[in-house]
């Protein structure tokens, strides 16, 4: 039996499946589609009698429709479920055919799988269908969250699952971080029990945690965090500096900023931590400071973080590829200017997109050759590592979120 919620991974499959029940698929734009779609949703998701479910949800529902738009589109909501209702019990709900050329290929497996066409065919080019096709159902399925014990506090991961436990929320520990666990359900839980606001841990993905390995933060270090909103790889960083050294966090956005600052305060952290408001671009060309480290976690598409921000598929255009890729060679030319000689630069992205990752670090190396790629062999798991000795989690793979990293050493021979 086919089961979908209602939520935006199912939107574009809905909506096809709606327009083979109604035959004239404009109809359906013409009372709404959201309200339909959440019918339709309803109607799939009946795990009791099918009949009796039926009949029941195309009772309320009609009489929704009437209420909510006008007497006559209950009698099409009425025969667009019933109709969909026969298909189901039939086994003869629509999946189009993944056949033809790439586009066509592309569009079928986007109705199929509710992700955008471009995004399909690109991932199609990058990976082939099958590794896409598995991309996707990660995106569609249930997220998984991590939580990161803060230790700045004197807090272990026992500590944290002993908490757990007594909450009844179901986890799981990680394999890739000793700080870190996973869980699936009972986030609520665990925020109404305090654990977040009382900074005894703070919500963070293992792949976040992993780019924190590759900085390699170390007591006595300076770091800046370059694009630091909302903090969760600051405080990381400055729970590792053991209270020596300093973590300086710079934003353009003042708002995320101040939480950042006060979340600092209740993780134990803020005599590590300064924060600053500024375009990392102007800030880097006014000041004539120099780190040990620097962080760049630059804005980027989100295209690994699919399966949590389902909402963002929908809301990303390939057109905004270009201009995120011109801003994240600006950011990377800014932060280059904050590394003294010996120090290292860590490039980082959400994004699986490869323009975004190892594109953009070639692009950086060809137009600064006082840097050069230090492999992150040994600083996380050597599944992580790529052939240019990149950071890379994938989400199929890892069960975690995507991201990329690429840590840069400047020579020691060029000057301040």
């Amino acid at each position: 039996m086919l089961g979908f919620p209602l939520t935006p991974q199912v939107k574009v499959y809905l909506s096809a499946i709606l327009s083979v029940g109604m035959k004239l698929s404009e109809k359906i734009y013409a009372i709404g589609p959201p309200g339909l779609r959440r019918k339709t949703s309803d109607k799939l998701n009946a795990d009791i009698s099918p009949h009796r479910a039926g009949m029941k949800l195309a009772k309320n529902n009609v009489k929704l429709a009437k209420r909510a738009l006008r007497p006559g589109a209950g009698n099409l909501v009425n025969g667009v479920l019933r109709k969909l209702v026969s298909l189901k019990e039939t086994d003869s709900l629509p999946l189009p055919n993944i056949a033809g050329d790439d586009r066509a290929q592309a569009r079928a497996l986007a109705i199929i799988h509710s992700h955008p066409v471009w995004m399909v065919r690109r991932w199609m080019r990058f990976w082939g269908i099958e590794e896409s096709v598995r991309l996707m159902n990660w995106n569609n399925s249930d997220p998984y969250f991590g939580l990161r014990v803060n230790t700045a506090k004197g807090y272990t991961r026992t500590d944290l699952v002993n908490q757990l436990k007594s909450l009844k929320v179901p986890h799981e520990l990680s394999t890739y971080l000793k700080e870190f666990v996973r869980l699936q359900t009972g986030m609520q839980a665990v925020i109404q029990a305090g654990l977040l606001k009382e900074g005894i841990c703070s919500v963070q993905d293992e792949s976040a945690g992993l780019v924190v390995c590759v900085v390699d933060p170390q007591p006595g270090d300076t770091i800046i965090d370059c694009c630091a909103a909302p903090g969760g790889k600051t405080f990381f960083m400055a729970s590792r500096l053991q209270g020596q050294g300093m973590v300086l966090a710079i934003d353009i956005n003042k708002g995320r900023l101040r939480i950042l600052k006060e979340t600092a305060r209740s993780h134990a952290v803020n005599d590590v931590v300064t924060t600053v408001n500024a375009d990392l671009r102007l800030y880097a060309d006014k000041n004539n400071l120099k780190f040990d480290k620097v962080l760049l976690d630059a804005p980027c598409s989100g295209l690994g973080v699919l399966s949590k921000r389902a909402d963002l598929r929908w809301n990303r255009r390939l057109e905004d590829l270009e201009h995120l890729t011109h801003l994240q060679d600006e950011l990377l030319d800014a932060a280059s200017m904050l590394v003294k000689p010996g120090g290292v630069l860590v490039y980082s992205t959400c994004s699986i997109d490869p323009e975004e990752n190892e594109e953009r670090v070639a692009a950086f190396l060809h137009r600064h050759q006082e840097f050069a790629v230090h492999p992150v062999h040994g600083y996380v798991p050597p599944d992580f590592v790529t052939e240019k000795g990149y950071y890379f989690s994938n989400p199929v793979e890892h069960h975690i979120d995507g991201s990329f990293a690429a840590r840069l050493v400047k020579s020691s021979r060029y000057p301040s």
